[in-house]
């Protein structure tokens, strides 16, 4: 290859290198920009890469969300808004080294596997259900954990289901259960 020009060696030698090699999760729609800033960060005259698509569609959607409060609430307030949102009979909560409460991490049902997540994302309490005692210990203070019983954090999901079903199918007949189905009462 009269024309190369090699950044290490020379012409028609052979050169051995230490090499990184780098892997990326990338939606499709970055690719192009991720390879063109790769091809310019590299030395070399030919950039060697591979694409490889996954098959794991909706990669985006998964259990659990988070946002943020119009603004902070000191802690009362906020388990008082919470019962009152969710018709909760009693709220099982751990106390936090915080003072106010701003973002809020959100699963229904059973959400303990996601408190990592929320503490992750700087969460200042995370809503959810079915915590047992010693995994209340696990936020070491570093959020509020509050656990508002399993069928109050999934009771919105048939109206929001509803809501979904009567946009895709507009021709569909939707109807509602108006059954409570909570077996848990409290006295």
């Amino acid at each position: 290859m009269k024309a190369a020009n090699p950044t290490i060696g020379s012409v028609g030698t052979r050169e051995k290198v230490s090499e990184y090699r780098l892997e990326a999760l990338v939606p499709n729609h970055l690719v192009p920009a991720v390879l063109h800033a790769a091809k310019n960060a590299s030395s070399y005259e030919e950039l060697a890469y591979d694409i490889i698509p996954l098959s794991n569609k909706n990669q985006d959607v998964g259990s659990g969300m988070f946002g943020e409060l119009k603004s902070p609430m000191n802690y009362t307030d906020f388990l008082a808004l919470v019962k009152k949102t969710f018709r909760c009979g009693v709220i099982r909560y751990t106390k936090s080294d915080k003072t106010t409460i701003k973002k809020v991490a959100v699963c229904g049902g059973s959400g303990s596997f996601l408190l990592n997540k929320a503490l992750g994302i700087g969460a200042d309490a995370f809503i959810t259900a079915d915590f047992k005692y010693h995994q209340f210990f696990d936020a070491e203070n570093r959020l509020m954990i509050t656990d508002i019983g399993h069928f109050e954090s999934e009771q919105f999901t048939i109206d929001f289901l509803a809501e979904k079903l009567k946009q895709k199918f507009s021709t569909f007949a939707v109807r509602l259960t108006s059954v409570n189905t909570n077996p848990v009462n409290y006295y």
